[in-house]
């Protein structure tokens, strides 16, 4: 997609255009785009892209107190933050969208969502600032995905249907071509529920939305911002699962071995339990668990709003 970025930004004096061929170099191209003061900041890239960047932003300052709202378009292999925030499809049409938006006021499109902070495990020094955790088994998966699936070559939304497949698939049958099954993990929240168990899924996000597009509700009555859920590894709670989710019923009806909660900490530990943030690689041990927390809200652009 970047010869058509660069192409649609070429003629645009009101777009400022910074490329990146290496992580190590968001520092510097934040200190650059803060200097010209933007109305929006829009990053092109996958998941982990914007969670490096979100991880610079939140440590660096670069924007002092009052950072311009993050838009991102809907590029790399997972979307997950572009799709929540309602960009999809082809990024050039949501680049568009944006500049509309800009150019007609904000206002009305800026959403406050908290971020993940990790802190713990093998994650050394300043904590990782992400929006999406996936652990225990889906962790895993989404290894498989990346290095099984991924190197056929096949459109992404094909790769995702089929390593859900082999999920299901690694429940009933074990197989060195399948997804591994789940190692126990021990998942804490904070002043509630403690779960120790084998989960096929595990998730913690501040998205709005999880898998399939369902919608968990808001409702921090009982919790904080953190939404957790978890999927126990076992036939009836996986293809469950599938089922609410496929027919929007998640979180609206209980289902045996899916747990849904939200919280203000959550403490994951495990023999070699691995997680992901946002395509980034952790490990937890007995000894050295993961503790996520929330951080203050950040203002993200919605193209839905």
């Amino acid at each position: 997609m970047l010869p058509r970025i660069r192409s649609f930004c070429a003629p645009r004096s009101d777009i400022f255009h910074y490329e990146v061929e290496d992580v190590d170099q968001i520092g510097e191209a934040l200190q650059t785009i803060a200097s010209v003061n933007p109305t929006i900041l829009v990053i092109n890239g996958g998941d982990g892209t914007v969670q490096a960047t979100m991880t610079e932003m939140y440590h660096g300052g670069h924007f002092g107190e009052n950072p311009p709202p993050i838009a991102v378009l809907p590029n790399g292999k997972t979307n997950l933050i572009a799709q929540d925030l309602g960009a999809s499809g082809d990024p050039i049409h949501s680049l568009e969208r944006i500049m509309e938006i800009a150019k007609s006021g904000i206002d009305g499109h800026v959403v406050g969502r908290e971020l993940i902070s990790l802190t713990g495990g093998d994650a050394n020094g300043r904590p990782v600032i992400g929006m999406f955790l996936g652990g225990a088994g889906l962790a895993d998966t989404i290894l498989y995905c990346r290095h099984k699936v991924y190197p056929l070559g096949l459109p992404n939304g094909i790769s995702h249907a089929l390593t859900v497949m082999a999920l299901l698939v690694s429940a009933i049958f074990k197989a060195r071509f399948l997804p591994p099954r789940a190692r126990p993990v021990r998942v804490s929240v904070l002043r509630g529920e403690e779960h120790l168990g084998k989960f096929a899924l595990l998730i913690v996000t501040t998205l709005e939305k999880l898998l399939l597009n369902n919608q968990v509700g808001n409702d921090r009555t009982s919790g904080g911002p953190l939404k957790l859920m978890m999927v126990e590894q076992r036939p009836g709670a996986m293809f469950g699962f599938v089922w609410a989710s496929a027919f929007g019923k998640l979180g609206r009806s209980n289902y045996s071995g899916v747990h849904l909660s939200h919280g203000d900490e959550i403490e994951i530990s495990g023999d070699q339990s691995s997680v992901i943030l946002d395509g980034e690689l952790f490990e937890a041990a007995n000894d050295r668990p993961i503790r996520l927390t929330p951080t203050r809200p950040v203002p993200f652009l919605s193209l839905a709003a």
